[in-house]
């Protein structure tokens, strides 16, 4: 692991480019480079051999972006995350983005998205599978819900469910994320006393339903 990394960030708006730029430096570990226009970014991008590089701009041009990366061989690996409007991440991703971010988004919470897409497109360069993980925690799960009434099952439920949550969290499957933590504050509240009856239950088919749908 580098003990810094090099971000190009390319943004045609001067403000939200500047806004872009601090809001990534607030991580200690990322060093900042930025462009306005494209042509400039694809130029300085050999040099700067960035590990990621983030486009705050139309789609066309990130296509513009994308297509000039992967047409040249010094700089077809750099991933890049696309800060988009949700209606424009799909196209973004067609397009070869590793990621996107949804605009608006929270310049506070800017720099830890970020990293957090980062060590997941790293991992995924290295050929690590986070679906074909899901797919075993779904078998998982479903022995687990054959097993509820076990008196060991609960708190292994818990410690699966809270692990899968933070996994997924880092990999972008929010959704994925989101159901695990509510089953993991499921079990909490029956190993306490307390929630509805069968809430554990039906969170964790809840759980099981998001996996079989997630991309």
């Amino acid at each position: 692991m580098p003990e810094f990394y090099r971000l190009l960030v390319v943004d045609d708006d001067q403000l939200m480019r500047d806004t872009v730029a601090g809001a990534l430096e607030r991580d200690a570990e990322f060093v900042v480079l930025s462009f306005g226009d494209v042509r400039q970014a694809l130029a300085a991008a050999p040099d700067w051999d960035p590990q990621l590089i983030v486009c705050d701009a139309a789609i066309a041009e990130v296509a513009r972006l994308l297509t000039g990366l992967r047409g040249n061989a010094a700089t077809a690996r750099f991933p890049v995350i696309a800060l988009a409007r949700p209606q424009d991440a799909g196209r973004a991703k067609e397009l070869g983005a590793a990621a996107v971010i949804a605009k608006p988004f929270d310049p506070a919470q800017l720099a830890e998205t970020v990293r957090r897409h980062l060590v997941s497109i790293r991992l995924a360069a290295a050929g690590y599978d986070f679906a074909q993980r899901l797919r075993r925690d779904a078998e998982t799960l479903a022995s687990f819900r054959a097993r509820l009434a076990e008196p060991a099952a609960p708190q292994e439920l818990q410690s699966f469910a809270h692990k899968l949550a933070g996994a997924a969290g880092i990999f972008d499957f929010a959704a994925v994320s989101d159901k695990a933590a509510a089953l993991e504050n499921a079990v909490i509240d029956m190993r306490a006393g307390r929630g509805a009856p069968n809430l554990v239950a039906a969170s964790l088919d809840a759980l099981i339903d998001c996996i079989a749908h997630a991309g």
